[in-house]
């Protein structure tokens, strides 16, 4: 069955207003070897049939629904209350995607208000926009912000290679073409001390991450001196939910919060969508790229919210603007407000101390296994580096057939770490999950 929008009428006629005799004609640009019935397609089924052979396909993956996942590295499988969906599909927030019109969308406008008060609260950062993209983008935005704060008279970054790997390549992306060195990230082993030397006069920013990709709690103290009596901004790339057992960033003294909102109520999903965090200090908000709602009061007295201060480039003209960024996740901002207000203080301190303890109780009993050696120095989040016997692919394969999902490769980006892998333990990995990866693991290492 097919669901074809328009007649053959009104397609004569819109090819007849464009002064087109047919179709073919359209296309005459695309090169013949590239146009369709090129595509070899199947002949045509039912949707019955449809539905069947696709749930078939879907069952094929696999999921953390029926399969233990040790497996982070920026995407985390969290447990995420009911009511979050369920506040999510009202069609009050799920048809209402851009609040423009702020008389027409004060609803959409107080739920990314009060989203980014939560986020201040959780950074203690003064301002929070209302999110990018994700955590890469936002992390992207911040180079900018640091660029246009020092209106191009500094040309480097300080880059910490235990910033995210992908995160590293997107703000790389977004600088092709700029007058811009990028450094300090070219050896997996260099801590926040070994920046230091790199920190001099043209520095805009010195960027890392708390906690790291590879898990380690790191205190920020002396680098964020450092930066800041050159001059430099310190942006810190977070883990929001870690944010409930450890310190804020902005003890550190930071200038630029950033982060993934994924683990704050919103599934994997594949990959996305995801929630860019995005905060800094007061005396930063007009550089900040995105949008920003505010509270204030109508001609009759009563509460209200606007879009408010950033200049985007709706606004202004487009060379003028912070940044070419011009929307941001409401959907997944508000699920992460939802899930920041269900959860509470204490609430998000517990599912953290849930990930601090089951993370330590794992990387001790897969230590005990011989072969295995935990790689990590620093203490540790919910995350650890374990050196592995055998090629961690071959691992991985093997925890497949016992329907487990394993850690990350880190050979695939960091060379001189070939042969360790990054596990995540989070809340939803049970004590007998953790024994079995254990066990599966020990099994791996004799084959």
């Amino acid at each position: 069955m097919a669901y074809i929008p328009h007649t053959d009428d009104d397609r004569r006629d819109m090819l007849a207003a464009i002064g087109v005799g047919s179709l073919d004609d359209l296309y005459q640009a695309v090169p013949a070897k590239y146009r369709f019935p090129d595509l070899d397609l199947p002949e045509a089924i039912s949707e019955l049939e449809a539905a069947s052979e696709l749930q078939a396909l879907s069952e094929a993956n696999l999921d953390v629904r029926h399969n233990a996942c040790f497996l982070g590295a920026g995407a985390y499988h969290h447990f995420t209350p009911s009511v979050v969906d369920h506040i999510l599909r009202r069609n009050e927030f799920y048809t209402a995607y851009t609040p423009y019109q702020p008389e027409l969308s004060q609803g959409t406008l107080q739920a990314i208000f009060e989203y980014q008060s939560l986020i201040c609260n959780l950074t203690g950062m003064e301002v929070s926009n209302a999110s990018h993209y994700d955590g890469a983008t936002a992390l992207a935005e911040a180079v900018i912000l640091a660029l246009n704060q020092h209106r191009g008279k500094r040309h480097k970054i300080v880059l910490s290679p235990a910033v995210h790997p992908h995160y590293r390549q997107t703000v790389r992306t977004y600088m092709q073409g700029m007058d811009l060195k990028i450094v300090g990230d070219d050896d997996c082993c260099r801590g926040p001390e070994e920046l230091l030397p790199f920190i001099d006069a043209d520095t805009a920013m010195v960027a890392v991450q708390y906690p790291d990709f590879f898990g380690h709690i790191v205190d920020f103290h002396r680098l964020g001196e450092v930066a800041h009596a050159a001059g430099a901004l310190l942006c810190i790339v977070v883990n929001p939910l870690a944010l409930g057992l450890l310190r804020p960033p902005s003890d550190f003294d930071a200038d630029v919060v950033v982060g993934e909102g994924q683990p704050l109520g919103i599934p994997l999903s594949y990959g996305g969508p995801y929630l860019g965090l995005f905060t800094t200090k007061q005396e930063l908000v007009r550089k900040m790229a995105g949008r920003l709602v505010g509270e204030t009061v109508d001609s009759r007295g009563q509460r209200g919210y606007v879009l408010t201060l950033t200049p985007r480039e709706q606004h202004i003209r487009r060379e003028k603007a912070t940044s070419n960024i011009c929307t941001n996740v409401a959907l997944m901002a508000l699920a992460s407000a939802v899930y920041l207000s269900v959860m509470g203080r204490q609430g998000l301190r517990q599912v953290a101390e849930l990930c601090y303890h089951k993370a330590h109780y794992a990387a001790a009993e897969i230590g005990r296994v011989p072969g295995f050696r935990l790689w990590n120095e620093a203490e540790f989040f919910n995350e650890f580096v374990m050196a592995c016997p055998q090629p961690v692919a071959e691992i991985n394969e093997h925890l497949l057939e016992h329907e487990i999902i394993g850690g990350y490769d880190l050979g695939a980006e960091y060379p001189q770490l070939a042969g360790h892998m990054l596990i995540a333990v989070t809340e939803m990995n049970s004590r007998d999950e953790i024994d079995d990866f254990v066990a599966a693991l020990e099994e791996a290492a004799h084959d």
